[in-house]
């Protein structure tokens, strides 16, 4: 007799996703079976492609990482598999599972429909009930908590007065700098933060202050106009405030303002942690972990510069090397290059720009 499972006693849920505990619906739409164990294997470009599965008693299911497959919610049950139920081993043949040994066989469940309807043929009591586990807390509410506290951004002063006079004072301390004044000169028009260009000139701005004239407070307060903006979705905006945090970063880092530091790098790392797909965060933190390992350090471009005699541009290409060194800073560094190497690089770096 075919059994059907209930399925208001299912939901979907995409195989990247599955853990230690879910009760997984079998391929065969009629038994269920308690996972062990998850492996997730990458295919040659570090994106995940295939979920393995290990189940209780032994059996391997391979499922595409983009598979959406059927659990049992909390509750459902399950029985032992009888004698001669088909598994998949992790060579991927087929083989005979035996109901004699309690150790041995791989346990399968069948839904409540089926218990039900054998219900009468067989008296043997039923086997405890499998509970599946609630997924890690994913919510925004638990994302928001990996940001800073209303006391660390208090180590954040507020800007004296409007953003546009915060431009024009820290502008004024440097008349004769004409990169200063010509930046000053476009925000001076109105600094809308909506406008990714507006943004950059802040960034470009602060950097200027900092890796041209060595105005570190100057720095700092032009930085802060972006460094309080929140994450809105948008990559583009981001890159700009992505920079004035890692900038800040390091400054306060130089200056012994350490906690402070600390708070422009929970700020950076903040949207790292929106994403409330378990899937897709762990999908994300490979990617960002292979970005901060290998990052585009501009080498390529720069010997090109230097072979070709053109100084403006090796610089040009320098002050972009030395902010994703700041942003590896930012991170703590990554498994390819330490915080001590990190620091020698940017400052070879301030000194070659800066000469």
């Amino acid at each position: 007799m075919t059994h059907r499972p209930a399925a208001q006693h299912y939901s979907e849920l995409q195989a990247g996703s599955l853990q230690t505990g879910h009760l997984l619906l079998l391929p065969d739409g009629e038994r269920s079976a308690e996972i062990q164990s998850v492996l997730i294997e990458d295919d040659d470009f570090g994106t995940p492609a295939v979920v393995l599965a290990t189940l209780t008693g032994g059996g391997i299911l391979r499922i595409a990482a983009g598979s959406t497959v059927l659990v049992a919610g909390p509750g459902t049950g399950g029985e032992p598999v009888s004698a001669g139920t088909t598994a998949v081993n992790a060579g991927g043949e087929e083989t005979t599972v035996s109901g004699e040994s309690d150790a041995s066989p791989l346990q399968l469940a069948e839904p409540p429909a089926a218990r039900a309807d054998s219900a009468g043929e067989d008296s043997a009591p039923a086997a405890p009930a499998v509970v599946v586990p609630p997924l890690p807390a994913t919510t925004p509410t638990a994302a928001a908590a990996a940001g800073p506290s209303e006391e660390e951004l208090a180590l954040i002063p507020e800007p004296s007065g409007t953003p546009e006079s915060v431009v024009e004072a820290a502008a004024s301390a440097h008349p004769d700098a004409s990169g200063v004044m010509l930046l000053s000169d476009r925000l001076a028009k109105g600094i809308n933060t909506k406008s990714g260009s507006c943004l950059k000139d802040l960034n470009d701005l602060a950097h200027e202050l900092f890796v041209v004239l060595k105005d570190a407070e100057g720095a700092l307060a032009v930085a802060d106009l972006l460094n309080v903006l929140p994450f809105d979705g948008n990559p583009g905006r981001w890159t700009s405030v992505e920079a004035a945090l890692a900038l800040s970063s390091y400054i306060c880092r130089q200056t012994g303002q350490e906690d402070r530091a600390e708070v422009y790098e929970k700020l950076l790392r903040a949207p790292d942690a929106m994403e409330t797909d378990p899937f897709k965060s762990r999908m994300n933190a490979k990617v960002r972990q292979r970005s901060l390992n290998e990052p585009n350090l501009y080498d390529k471009e720069i010997f090109r510069a230097i072979d070709n005699s053109n100084p403006d541009a090796e610089r040009e290409w320098r002050l972009l090397r030395l902010e994703a060194l700041m942003f590896l800073r930012a991170h703590g560094g990554s498994e390819t290059i330490g915080l001590k190497e990190l620091e020698r690089r940017i400052g070879n770096e301030l000194e070659s720009v800066r000469g």
